[in-house]
C-alpha cells in the first residue's frame, strides 16, 4: 500500500479523476445522498490517499484554515473497504499532512454520528451536538495537538 499525499495543484487529471469518481460513488451514490460534492474546497486543500495495484483505497482532503472551518479541517474520509484498519491509517495520515502543511494546532471535522469512534480513538473529542446534513446525522469534532 502507497501513502500519496499532494497539494491540489500536483495532482494529476487521473488522480483528481479517481478521487471524485471515489467521493461520488460513496458519498452520492451509495449514501443515496445528492448534494455538491464539487464544492470549491478542494483547490485549498491537501489530498491524501493510500493506494495499491487496482486503485484508491483511502482518501481524505485537509482543509486549509478559514476555507471550511476558522481552524484546519479534514474531510471526505473515505475507506473503500471497512473494517479493515484503512480508516484509521488514512486519518493518522491525514493529521501528520495538517500539521506538515499547515502547521495546525487544532483540526476540526463534522463526522457521520455511526464514526465517531474511529475519531475518538484518535483524539478527536465531540464539540456539537447531532445535527443532520444532508439527510445523514453528524457531529462536531476537535483534535487539539
Amino acid at each position: 500500500m502507497e501513502l500519496v499525499v499532494k497539494t491540489f495543484d500536483e495532482l494529476t487529471t487521473g488522480e483528481l479523476y479517481d478521487i471524485l469518481k471515489l467521493r461520488v460513488d460513496v458519498f452520492v451514490v451509495e449514501q443515496a445522498c445528492p448534494y455538491e460534492e464539487v464544492d470549491g474546497k478542494d483547490r485549498q486543500s491537501v489530498h491524501v490517499y493510500l493506494k495499491d495495484e487496482t486503485g484508491i483505497k483511502a482518501y481524505l482532503r485537509v482543509i486549509k484554515a478559514g476555507v471550511a472551518f476558522d481552524d484546519v479541517a479534514i474531510g471526505r474520509v473515505i475507506a473503500r473497504e471497512r473494517r479493515q484498519g484503512l480508516g484509521t491509517e488514512i486519518l493518522q495520515a491525514g493529521i501528520n499532512a495538517a500539521k506538515d502543511y499547515y502547521n495546525a494546532v487544532r483540526i476540526v471535522l463534522e463526522a457521520q454520528t455511526y464514526a465517531r469512534g474511529l475519531y475518538e480513538k484518535a483524539g478527536f473529542v465531540q464539540t456539537s451536538e447531532e445535527f443532520v446534513e444532508d439527510g445523514i446525522p453528524h457531529i462536531r469534532m476537535m483534535l487539539e495537538l
